[in-house]
């Protein structure tokens, strides 16, 4: 018995030091597994609190400037005087002294018709004239020396008279085959040529005065107290970067009952190439009062369907309200959103009517990847240049 038990002893052994080695084993494996997996937890209970990485922005600080009251609209360019030249009498074009779009003074010739027969007629009424005066000279001389009888004196001026009415006749239907410019101003396209029969009311061409203007818009009625004759406008022309000064010369005493607008009419003292006649422009009627207002870059303004809105760039603070810091040290910063009332535009800028206050930094570059508390990295090393005029190149 006793050999028995001592061969059986160390086989049990041996299977309790294997078992043993596989548990030591297997803890330890889960020992390794619940640490890597208690990292992970770790890690990401930090991200959740630490939040999204911050988004790259630039910004700007809202400031208050001084706009003078403006209302704009879109008007017309009308010349002060604009006729279509025409001749009077029937003729045949003989000769045509002036070019396409050339500029004319008053009284130039522009047209001659054929007035060779009237020509004709004129140096017989002359010749007529002239007798006439002769015979009442002698008659005159004689009737002193009592030779003829008052009665053929009376004759003879009325010949000459008679003379002189058909010489004026020819003269004034000579006359009006040359046609000239009616006032200075620049002609347009001609429509004539030489050798060309006209009847009368013939377009020769479009006379156009370059002197003064007229610019025609129209304003709602809820401006009227606003405007008065004198009122100084600026008017601006797309293809020219200086803008055209005028003022208001009337205003319609109706207001159109289908728009509730009232029609508005501003002089220019002077048309040049860049205001034509029939030209849309733009209008601004510079009001006299000057308001102050809270300017922020346009880009800084969020559109959308529930409102606009503009991102404001604040520190970032914890639960007991203090600013929480970034490794290097420096405040850590978030983008609260913000319900703003825009103005009116000038240039690249916007007036805020509501929700922004003069001196806070607002996001004008990349706020359409920002939500409400988005945590934000402020880099204004690239960012728009807003200018209240721009003047952006044609490339």
């Amino acid at each position: 018995m006793n050999s028995f038990s001592a061969g059986r002893h160390p086989i049990w052994v041996r299977y309790l030091v294997a078992i043993a080695t596989v548990v030591v084993v297997i803890a330890a494996l889960a020992g390794v597994k619940y640490k890597q997996i208690s990292t992970l937890i770790g890690f990401g209970q930090a991200m959740a609190k630490a939040g999204p990485p911050p988004e790259v922005v630039g910004t700007a600080v809202a400031k208050e400037e001084k706009w003078q009251g403006t209302l704009s609209a879109v008007g017309s360019v009308s010349a002060a005087k604009g006729v279509t030249v025409t001749n009077e009498v029937a003729g045949i074009v003989t000769a045509i002294r002036f070019e396409s779009g050339a500029v004319v003074k008053a009284g130039q010739v522009l047209v001659e018709l054929d007035s060779s027969v009237e020509r004709a007629q004129l140096a017989s009424a002359i010749a007529h004239k002239e007798l006439a005066s002769v015979n009442v000279g002698r008659s005159r001389t004689l009737l002193q020396e009592d030779a003829i009888a008052k009665s053929q004196l009376d004759n003879d001026e009325s010949a000459l008279k008679s003379s002189a009415a058909d010489v004026g006749a020819l003269q004034a239907q000579i006359a009006k085959k040359t046609v000239r410019a009616p006032f200075t101003g620049r002609l347009g396209i001609r429509a004539v040529n030489l050798g060309q029969y006209l009847n009368p009311g013939t377009a020769i061409s479009v006379l156009q005065a370059v002197d003064a203007g007229y610019i025609d818009f129209t304003l709602p009625q809820q401006r009227l107290s606003d405007i008065a004759v004198g009122t100084p406008v600026r008017i601006g022309v797309d293809a020219s970067p200086l803008p055209v000064e005028g003022s208001i010369a009337a205003i319609d005493p109706t207001v159109d009952p289908t728009t509730r607008t009232i029609k508005v009419r501003a002089n220019v003292t002077k048309l040049d190439d860049r205001v034509r006649p029939g030209m849309f422009v733009n209008v601004t009627v510079l009001l006299p009062e000057t308001a102050g207002r809270v300017v922020i870059p346009a880009t800084a303004v969020v559109h959308a369907s529930y409102g606009d809105s503009a991102f404001v760039v604040e520190d970032r603070k914890d639960e007991a309200g203090n600013v929480v810091k970034n490794p290097d040290g420096s405040p850590a910063k978030v983008a609260r959103q913000q319900f703003v009332k825009a103005g009116e535009m000038r240039g690249d800028y916007m007036a805020v009517l509501d929700g922004v206050k003069a001196g806070e930094e607002v996001v004008v570059a990349g706020a359409f990847k920002l939500r409400n508390g988005a945590p934000v990295m402020v880099k204004n090393d690239v960012k728009p240049n807003p200018q209240l005029a721009p003047r952006p190149e044609n490339r």
